[in-house]
């Protein structure tokens, strides 16, 4: 029996999640996947707010109400057109048992929310969202908190030419499939010479065999003082609805979301990151 593509939605009932589950559940739908619902209990800051309940059964009964109110809310909305929504919990470090249950599941997506890119390229190591991005083995999609479901109409793929851009850009126009959406393969590079339009062409050559969908441009763009930056001009002009790149080859990925700490990375917040991990 083959795999379902399976997407785990890590939850903790912020506006946040509750924009990464609708996300999830949209994609789910999509991928025919299999949806998990998952609660990570943080014993620690529940027992700040509530002393006298050390052994947590309040919390426990408020947790369990709260995802199965979600749960029905999820069931309803598929309407029987995937499997019915698994939902569970555990006690743990935040982090540690999302990437676990993720591994138990064999899972193909994260999908979990953050308060906003700026987070998560200022302090990669800092919050729990960029630190799932940095350790999880699957693909993660970063929802930031003021960004709602719409179908994308534009998928801007950030690369450095990667011999790995050829399973990527298969995986990538399998979603724009779902969506009908364009797709800018974007080589990205910091200098501005001659070598690197010939590696751009290059770059064309070596991707068009794998890839059989006709809305996709191949841009060629010259950022030398920001990476960052540049991607987020780019995404305002082309008007992106998610980012994706690959994490393969750390360095890139830290070249965009790491090095460069402007402040003017405002627009990154109203945008989903996509992190190719797995093929």
């Amino acid at each position: 029996m083959t795999k379902p593509f399976t997407i785990i939605c890590p939850l903790d009932f912020s506006e946040c999640s509750l924009n990464a589950l609708e996300y999830a559940t949209n994609l789910a739908l999509n991928y025919q996947a299999k949806l998990i619902l998952f609660h990570v209990i943080n014993r620690e800051d529940y027992l700040k707010l509530s002393p006298f309940d050390e052994k947590g059964t309040y919390q426990n009964d408020f947790l369990k109400e709260k995802l199965s109110q979600l749960h029905t809310a999820v069931f309803q909305q598929i309407n029987g057109r995937i499997p019915e929504p698994e939902w569970s919990m555990r006690e743990g470090e935040i982090v540690h048992e999302i990437l676990t249950k993720s591994q138990e599941e064999n899972a193909d997506l994260i999908v979990i929310g953050t308060e906003g890119m700026n987070e998560l390229r200022k302090n990669i190591v800092g919050s729990r969202a960029s630190q799932v991005v940095e350790k999880a083995e699957m693909d993660v999609i970063v929802i930031p908190r003021k960004v709602f479901f719409k179908d994308p109409k534009k998928l801007i793929y950030a690369t450095d030419y990667y011999e790995e851009d050829k399973l990527a850009v298969q995986k990538i126009t399998t979603f724009a499939r779902f969506f009908d959406a364009e797709i800018d393969i974007v080589h990205v590079t910091e200098r501005q010479k001659l070598i690197d339009k010939t590696l751009h062409q290059v770059m064309i050559d070596e991707l068009k065999p794998f890839v059989r969908y006709n809305k996709v441009n191949y841009l060629l763009k010259s950022f030398r003082d920001d990476l960052a930056l540049g991607l987020e001009n780019h995404l305002q002009i082309a008007k992106g609805d998610l980012l994706i790149t690959l994490s393969k080859k750390k360095s890139f990925f830290e070249r965009i979301f790491t090095e460069s700490l402007s402040k003017k990375m405002a627009y990154f917040i109203n945008k989903p990151l996509w992190v190719i991990k797995k093929f």
